[in-house]
């Protein structure tokens, strides 16, 4: 079986596996303990709605506004929630959200989502669905600070909520693993929750960035986590960050995320520029800040190319069947002419919100900057939200704003420019930026079309992609 899917940590969506059937399958210092929730707390402080904020600031909806005026609504919303913001036991080198901190100066006090806010969000999310099955993604920063307790509570709004509707709950979490114990499992079990390991390869390669905030490595605290959700039954995938120094170990990354039990791989092209001066208080930024240089941990230009080619290697002549990548199964389904099933490789953004703890929701979690916000769970809804122009405008700044090179390039079927986020290159003959890893995706793009190709003609003659091995 080949599974076409998406789970997401930038914007991705969960989506359904095609082959032979379709089935459904998924795919993320100060404190070191979870910190328990209590939802009858006094200490829970309402939400202070306070002075309506600007929405949705930056040009392109401004400029996108007539225009997205005809995109049609979409049916659904993936969001991406952060009940506890960036606040995270970890301090990752790389980390991108760690310093969304400065947005909410408040959060040093009252970081946790209280309850109220988890009910609008549960009750909206369902609400903003067209169709029988709603997602719900757990994220952060570090989720499980919130504790066992607020999960519980969230379960059980879910249910409260989808009451004499036929509607299905998927529920998704993101984890760095270190606090996982048996409690935890046993929720997991119980929810039929589907659980994602942040893992970045063997030891050396996983400790090189993946720190506690005292500077003490995680590997073995991720692997005792991992050993805890086998020996409960609990099905999980890895999520590996992709940098300078394991982006030059792709097999071995590969054969030990394997070797782990995982069959279902997402890996995450690091690229962060740092500006040389403060914008807005944030030093990692937006792509159209032109005062910011690539980071030193950043995987390099070609060297995301050289990383999937070589593992693609491995996996087609061994794994096809077995171990889905979440990369190589977007790309298969764009050669049969599905949508890709990753969002950085979709047509359009749009609809993929994240949620912070207050309710906020921006236009997409690689792009929580105050031009980005979009609106509040406290005057607005998700519904209203996904519908509105503004939403509807970030979708379609992806296309509109495609690079010549892009337009007439021979995967753009496949790539579609790639994530916004990362599109801050310039060549003569556009006005407009193409993407970081321009020559990393032509290479990766090339270099699997055959046995691409080969897949397809076996899947139009009735027959499992598999056999493109033998």
């Amino acid at each position: 079986m080949l599974c076409l899917f998406s789970f997401s940590v930038c914007g991705c969506t969960f989506s359904s596996c095609l082959y032979a059937d379709v089935v459904s399958l998924f795919y993320d210092g100060n404190m070191t303990n979870s910190i328990y929730f209590d939802p009858d707390s006094g200490a829970q402080k309402a939400h202070d709605v306070g002075e309506t904020r600007l929405r949705a600031t930056h040009p392109l909806y401004r400029d996108l506004a007539e225009a997205a005026q005809n995109i049609p609504v979409s049916a659904h919303c993936f969001t991406m929630a952060k009940p506890g913001g960036s606040v995270c036991n970890l301090d990752c080198v790389y980390c991108f959200y760690l310093e969304k901190e400065k947005l909410y100066p408040e959060r040093q006090r009252d970081w946790r989502m209280n309850d109220d806010t988890l009910s609008r969000y549960i009750a909206q999310q369902i609400d903003a669905q067209q169709g029988d099955e709603v997602v719900f993604s757990w994220q952060g920063g570090e989720p499980t600070l919130l504790g066992v307790v607020f999960y519980q509570r969230a379960f059980e709004l879910q249910q409260q909520y989808v009451a004499n509707k036929s509607v299905s709950i998927i529920n998704t979490f993101q984890t760095n693993g270190i606090n996982i114990d048996e409690t935890w499992a046993l929720l997991f079990k119980e929810h039929q929750v589907l659980v994602g390991i942040s893992i970045d390869g063997p030891q050396h390669l996983h400790d090189a960035y993946r720190v506690k905030r005292n500077g003490e490595p995680t590997f073995e605290k991720v692997m005792a986590a991992i050993s805890i959700l086998k020996h409960h039954g609990v099905p999980f995938n890895t999520l590996t960050v992709v940098h300078d120094l394991n982006g030059e170990h792709p097999e071995a990354v590969y054969e030990f995320l394997v070797s782990i039990g995982s069959n279902f791989l997402q890996f995450i092209p690091l690229i962060e520029r740092v500006a040389t001066s403060e914008e807005g208080g944030l030093t990692l930024v937006q792509p159209d800040v032109p005062n910011a240089d690539v980071t030193n941990w950043s995987v390099g230009e070609r060297q995301f190319g050289d990383f999937l080619c070589r593992m693609f290697d491995v996996w087609v002549a061994r794994d096809v069947g077995k171990v889905f990548v979440q990369m190589f199964d977007s790309t298969l389904a764009s050669h049969l002419g599905y949508p890709a099933t990753l969002c950085s490789h979709a047509a359009q953004c749009g609809s993929n919100f994240a949620i912070e703890a207050n309710g906020d929701v921006y236009a997409c979690d690689h792009y929580v900057y105050p031009e980005h916000f979009l609106g509040t769970i406290y005057e607005d809804t998700l519904t209203s939200i996904k519908e509105s122009v503004a939403n509807r405008a970030f979708g379609l700044a992806k296309s509109a704003n495609l690079a010549k090179k892009c337009v007439v390039c021979r995967w753009r079927f496949a790539c579609h420019g790639g994530c916004p986020k990362h599109r801050f290159k310039f060549d003569d003959d556009s006005q407009n930026e193409y993407h970081y890893l321009c020559a990393s995706y032509a290479m990766y793009f090339a270099h699997t079309s055959l046995k691409m190709a080969q897949m397809v003609s076996l899947i139009s003659r009735g027959k499992p992609p598999f056999l493109v091995m033998k």
